[in-house]
C-alpha cells in the first residue's frame, strides 16, 4: 500500500512494511502478537488522525489504534492495514485548582503521573505505568487503588473522539451522554479518543509494600488476606494475592529468588504506619522476604512495571466470594505456571469504590467480590502450551465459583460469548445501539467487537 494518498499534508512520520523504523514502530507489548501493518501513521495532531482514518476508509484499510500498545489481543495492530499510532500525542495539562487533568489520547500513565504528582493529586490508572490512558480507561480501568478510588472511567469528565466518518465530538455527562455512558467500559469501538479529561483526588501519602513466602505458605497466606479485606479492611488497602517468581532483589533471601514464591503486594492510600495497622494480621506472618516503602505515587505506579517483549496470555474469572475451596484451588494451580518468568499468578480484592459504581456504567463485573486473573509472560515458545494450559486451567477451576461476568481489560480474544459477558445482555444492546450511531459500519471492530445493533444477532 502507497503512503501517497496519506502524506500530503500529514505532518507526522509514516512506515510503510520494509521502510527503516518500521518494525520498532510495530513492536508491541505482546511478542506473540505477529500482524504486518500495510502502514503506520505516527501522528502528531487531531488533523492527522483525521487524515490517517480518512486514508484507511477511503482504500478500504482495517484500522487499528495505538497508544500503550498492551492489549493482550493485539488490539494495536492489523495484518495489512493501518495503524493510527497516537504515541507522539502525549501532553498531560493538570489543573490543580479544578482538580483536573487533560490527557492526549497517546499519553501513557506515566506521562499522567508525572504531570499529577507534583500537584498531590492523582487519578487512579492501571499498574503499569506504560500502558496506554485512553485504552485502558475506555475498557474500564482497574487499578491498584480502585476500592478507593474507582476504576479509572469513574473519574472521566468528557472524552474527545473522532468517529468513523470524520466527526469530532465530545462524550461527557451533558453532552452525548449516551455516548458518554458507553466509553466507560465499551472500549475502543466507538472512535479515536483524542482528549480525556479527569478529575483528580489528593493523595498526599501512599505507600507500597512487597511480602513473599515460600509457594507452600500460599493456602495459609491466602486465607489470612481474604479474611483480612472481607472482614472490613479500609478501603485505602490496594494490592492483591500474588504468586510470582521470587526477584533477584536485596530483601529477597537467596533461596526464594528464582522460585515460586507466594505474597502479597499492597498499594496503600496512606502512610507506611496507617499501612502497617491495617496490614497486621498479615505482617504478623512475618514474611521473610518484605519490602516495605512510603514513596510518591508516581513512583509506586512504575516500581513492578511488566516487562515488554514477553509471550503474553491474560485471562480473568470474577468470583461471589472467595471460599476455602475457591482457595485451594487457586494455590494449587499456581504450581503450573512457567517459572522462572514474569508471570503472576493474581487474586485481587473487589468492593468499595468499584461496587458503588456497578450500576453506573456498562460493567456488571463490578459486582464480583474478587478477581481472579493469571497473567502469564513467558520468553520460549516451548513452554506455550503449558502456559496456556495453565491460564486457561485456573479459569475452569474457579467457575463454580465465578459470576459469569467478565472485566475485558484482563482477557484476549475469547470469542463474542466472552465480550457479552463484559457487558450482560441488557447492557451489550444498549451498547449495540451506541455502536450502531456512531460506527455503523464496525470500522473500529479490533478490541471486544460490539456489533452494531442491525448486525448485532
Amino acid at each position: 500500500m502507497n503512503a501517497n494518498g496519506l502524506a500530503a499534508g500529514f505532518d507526522g512520520q509514516i512506515f510503510e512494511e520494509g521502510a527503516a523504523g518500521y518494525e520498532e514502530a510495530r513492536s508491541i507489548f505482546n511478542s506473540m502478537i505477529e500482524r504486518r501493518p500495510a502502514l503506520i501513521a505516527q501522528c502528531e495532531s487531531v488533523a492527522d488522525v483525521k487524515a490517517a482514518l480518512a486514508h484507511a476508509r477511503a482504500n478500504d484499510l482495517e484500522v487499528a489504534i495505538r497508544s500503550g500498545g498492551h492489549s493482550v489481543a493485539g488490539a494495536s495492530l492489523t495484518d495489512g492495514g493501518l495503524v493510527i499510532d497516537m504515541r507522539n500525542m502525549n501532553a498531560v495539562e493538570v489543573d490543580p485548582q479544578a482538580r483536573t487533568a487533560t490527557a492526549a489520547g497517546g499519553a501513557t500513565w506515566s506521562h499522567f503521573d508525572n504531570a499529577t504528582q507534583p500537584h498531590g493529586l492523582i487519578a487512579p490508572g492501571g499498574r503499569v505505568s506504560t500502558t496506554g490512558v485512553a485504552g485502558l480507561t475506555l475498557g474500564g480501568g482497574s487499578t491498584w487503588l480502585e476500592r478507593k478510588f474507582g476504576f479509572a472511567c469513574d473519574n472521566l469528565i468528557s472524552v474527545d473522539l473522532i468517529t468513523a466518518d470524520g466527526r469530532e465530538v465530545t462524550a461527557s455527562e451533558d453532552e452525548n451522554s449516551e455516548l458518554f455512558w458507553a466509553l466507560h467500559g465499551g472500549g475502543g469501538n466507538f472512535g479515536v479518543a483524542t482528549k480525556l479529561v479527569f478529575g483528580l483526588h489528593e493523595l498526599p501519602a501512599a505507600t507500597l509494600a512487597l511480602l513473599l513466602w515460600p509457594a507452600d505458605a500460599g493456602p495459609d497466606l491466602a486465607r489470612a488476606y481474604r479474611d483480612l479485606v472481607d472482614g472490613g479492611a479500609p478501603e485505602e488497602l490496594g494490592g492483591g494475592l500474588f504468586y510470582i517468581t521470587g526477584p533477584p532483589e536485596e530483601f529477597v533471601p537467596a533461596e526464594l529468588q528464582g522460585e515460586l514464591t507466594a505474597g502479597v503486594i499492597v498499594v496503600y492510600a496512606g502512610t507506611e504506619a496507617e499501612m502497617r495497622e491495617a496490614l497486621a494480621p498479615v505482617l504478623a506472618m512475618d514474611p521473610p522476604a518484605a519490602m516495605v516503602a512510603e514513596m510518591p505515587y508516581a513512583e509506586i505506579q512504575c516500581a513492578i512495571d511488566d516487562p515488554p517483549g514477553y509471550r503474553n496470555y491474560w485471562s480473568a474469572e470474577h468470583l461471589i466470594g472467595f471460599p476455602d475451596e475457591a482457595v485451594d484451588v487457586f494455590c494449587a494451580r499456581a504450581h503450573d505456571m512457567v517459572v522462572p518468568s514474569p508471570s503472576q499468578h493474581i487474586a485481587f480484592p473487589w468492593g468499595g469504590a468499584v461496587l458503588r459504581a456497578a450500576a453506573d456504567w456498562p460493567l456488571p463485573h463490578r459486582e464480583a467480590s474478587w478477581a481472579i486473573h493469571p497473567l502469564g509472560l513467558w520468553a520460549d515458545p516451548a513452554d506455550d502450551e503449558r502456559a496456556l494450559a495453565w491460564g486457561r486451567g485456573i479459569c475452569a477451576d474457579v467457575r463454580p465459583w465465578a459470576t459469569g461476568a467478565v472485566y475485558l481489560n484482563f482477557v484476549g480474544d475469547e470469542g463474542q460469548d466472552r465480550v457479552r459477558a463484559g457487558y450482560g445482555e441488557a447492557n451489550y444492546e444498549r451498547l449495540a445501539a451506541v455502536k450502531a450511531e456512531y460506527d455503523p459500519e464496525s470500522v473500529f471492530h479490533l478490541h471486544h467487537h460490539i456489533r452494531p445493533a442491525a448486525l448485532a444477532a
